[in-house]
């Protein structure tokens, strides 16, 4: 149950993470646990697969459970009885195609038992890989497995400008169109992490709600660490569930994976310095600025 304003002393709700887990690096899980738990937020962690760390710095070994063992130890959690202790879920990457409809099953089985509980999809799967090049960077399968059985139970939808794209089968190279886009995944809210921006340099997060489409943009920083798309759908369920209306947490979140990524770079890491710069995590100084894309009117 998401806390009110002036409630932030109150015990928070547990948050299940189901994605991705790596020996080295801050990315999918090992960065959301920490964020979430660093703002005071119990940590359920599924992993989906096991990996030495992030695939792009090099090839690596990847551990994936047998599908009737990952289904087990989800059935194990559908029939625990504190899973009304959850107010919150994510899910990221997927070991498999498989995985998905276990994962629907432990979705709506956390909605039944809290049913205000807040479900982001990052629908982790492709992005632009240079300035020629975009692609899944997962089997189509598992792409598909998360567009036509995630997706579709989310409260929240955080893709990149490539994922948009390619969920909701269309070109998305404007801000209209991004904005069309997101409303196609029928969706309550969709935050677009690379939104086109209107200004150059910069980096635009667009957030398309029931009754209104917000931006948050900020300066890009070149070469940035890989998870940050993870980062920023943690943070922004965090602050949701913290009370704060959507254009607080947009920016509050899009405020602190800038700072962490900025200080990152500035001491020349290839990962996000989760713990040694924790403090970006809390109340970001970063300057972001939001504005209002459009109002939409007849829905809510």
């Amino acid at each position: 149950m998401p806390s009110m304003p002036g409630q932030e002393d109150a015990a928070k709700p547990a948050v299940l993470v189901i994605t991705s887990q790596v020996v080295r690096g801050g990315i999918s899980g090992r960065g959301l646990v920490f964020t979430l738990e660093r703002l005071g937020f119990p940590v359920w962690f599924l992993p989906t697969v096991l990996l030495p760390w992030h695939p792009g710095h090099s090839r690596g070994t990847r551990i994936t459970a047998p599908q009737a063992d990952f289904s087990a130890i989800v059935d194990d959690l559908i029939g625990s009885s504190k899973l009304s202790e959850i107010g919150g879920i994510v899910t990221g990457y997927l070991g498999s195609a498989e995985q998905a409809e276990p994962i629907a099953r432990l979705i709506k089985a956390v909605k039944a038992a809290s049913p205000d509980a807040l479900y982001v999809c990052d629908p982790v799967m492709g992005d632009h890989l240079d300035s020629d090049r975009s692609g899944l960077y997962v089997p189509k399968a598992t792409a598909e497995a998360i567009r036509d059985t995630l997706v579709p139970l989310a409260d929240i939808v955080t893709p990149n400008c490539f994922e948009l794209g390619w969920l909701a089968n269309r070109e998305v190279s404007t801000e209209l169109q991004a904005l069309s886009a997101a409303r196609a995944l029928g969706a309550e809210r969709v935050l677009v992490t690379s939104s086109p921006a209107l200004r150059r340099n910069s980096i635009a997060n667009l957030l398309v709600g029931p009754k209104r489409a917000l931006v948050a943009e900020h300066a890009a920083i070149e070469n940035p660490p890989h998870g940050t798309g993870d980062m920023i759908a943690g943070l922004f369920l965090a602050r949701l569930l913290e009370g704060m209306d959507d254009e607080q947490a947009l920016v509050r979140a899009a405020g602190s994976t800038f700072e962490m990524v900025a200080r990152s770079v500035k001491k020349g890491a290839d990962e996000l310095l989760f713990a040694e710069e924790q403090i970006a995590l809390g109340r970001p100084m970063a300057l972001v600025s939001s504005r209002r894309v459009m109002e939409v009117a007849g829905r809510g």
